[in-house]
């Protein structure tokens, strides 16, 4: 059971993790009905100036508290970052820059969505020090996009795709939704082979679900059926690895050498600094023995006037890091290997083998080469299932 390995009994050496940042950048210009995120409709000026302050402010007073350096990705999400100037976003670079703690090979995501980004913007991003963009298209058609209550038209996507290119972006990212409202196989197919023309290196493709807290949650749009949307997802992958793109996580896409750094840094259990409202860090200090995680203060306005603005810290203890380990890593369609369990738990192994041969038995994971896991394709289709057989024992 996860939960009979007790802290100190049976543990291996806990070692530090791969480091990224997280900068949460929480507006909108409208809130989508399907949206569980921390985000805000801006209504009236952007508060630039002022967010930065506190952003940075964060920032300082993490470093006072544990310092850090050699961050290897930073992921500016939202809300709509790209609402944000390129000299706002390139202001907390050269604050990260001028202190040493950027490793001088990061990757440096920006989210953008089509319809919030000013022409010209996206040269500027990339003078600011942004290296990849993720660009929220979820759809090419306008009737998808209107059931969505996105507020930009497929003809804006398309533009801002040139633009990209012409910016000189070597990796970009389409975020694409299936089983939309009204969608047929054959619509969510037609996306895909759409966005394989814009030539993106890397393609999120996820189904679209019913949050608690959202609009559609409380007035459900009508949805294709169940077998409707696992053959549309079926095709589109059989499209996207025929044109050279692994399935290298649940919903993640990339051609050869185009997987998100910091999103992997996420599912094999890393480490990274949460700043902006509401944002989530977890760090792993392994001398202490420790692993933590934190949350800052959600709504935009406390955050800005409280700092510093942890409103939240977690330690994970030995009977839940398994479990917060696997969740992430059978995300990967490569698994893991023991050795990383480990390592980033501090656990043996031996701590949840009874689960991974229970979940080999019943055909959810297979083992790889060494000491290697991962799920099978039954395991990927019911991944929720796999993921629950790691669950603490409530009784521990």
């Amino acid at each position: 059971m996860v939960g009979a390995n007790r802290e100190g009994a049976g543990s291996r050496m806990l070692r530090q993790q791969i480091l990224g940042l997280y900068v949460h950048l929480p507006w909108c210009a409208r809130k989508c009905p399907y949206c569980d995120f921390n985000s805000h409709a801006l209504r009236g000026g952007l508060p630039e100036s002022r967010y930065l302050r506190a952003l940075l402010l964060d920032l300082a007073h993490e470093h006072d508290q544990a310092p850090f350096a050699g961050i290897r990705s930073v992921f500016f999400g939202g809300g709509t970052p790209s609402l944000f100037s390129a000299a706002a976003i390139g202001s907390l670079l050269r604050w990260l820059g001028q202190r040493g703690l950027l490793a001088a090979d990061a990757e440096i995501t920006l989210e953008a969505n089509p319809g919030a980004v000013e022409r010209g913007s996206f040269e500027a991003y990339r003078a600011a020090g942004v290296n990849r963009l993720s660009l929220g298209a979820q759809s090419f058609s306008d009737d998808s996009l209107r059931s969505l209550g996105r507020i930009h038209s497929s003809s804006e996507v398309w533009k801002s795709v040139q633009e990209i290119k012409s910016a000189g972006f070597e990796q970009f990212n389409l975020d694409l939704m299936y089983g939309l409202p009204g969608q047929s196989p054959e619509d969510a197919v037609r996306d895909v082979e759409l966005a394989l023309t814009a030539e993106p290196t890397h393609i999120s493709h996820y189904q679209l679900t019913l949050e608690p807290n959202t609009l559609f949650y409380v007035r459900p749009p009508p949805l294709p059926s169940d077998d409707a949307i696992w053959k549309a997802h079926r095709a589109a992958d059989r499209i996207l690895v025929a044109a050279g793109f692994q399935r290298y996580e649940v919903s993640a896409y990339a051609l050869v050498n185009a997987e998100c750094r910091h999103n992997l840094n996420y599912w094999r259990f890393g480490d990274y600094i949460g700043v902006g409202a509401g944002a989530h860090g977890k760090r792993t200090f392994a001398a202490e023995g420790r692993i933590v995680r934190t949350r800052r203060t959600r709504h935009p306005e406390a955050f800005m006037t409280c700092q510093p603005s942890i409103e939240e810290t977690h330690e994970i203890k030995g009977r839940d890091r398994a479990f917060e380990f696997m969740i992430n890593a059978l995300r990967l369609t490569a698994g893991f290997d023991e050795l990383l369990f480990e390592s980033a738990t501090g656990l043996r192994a031996e701590a949840i083998r009874q689960q991974l041969e229970e979940a080999e038995d019943r055909g959810l994971l297979e083992r790889t080469a060494g000491s290697g896991w991962r799920p099978t394709p039954l395991g990927q289709r019911f991944l929720n299932d796999l993921q629950a057989m790691f669950l603490p024992d409530p009784a521990d």
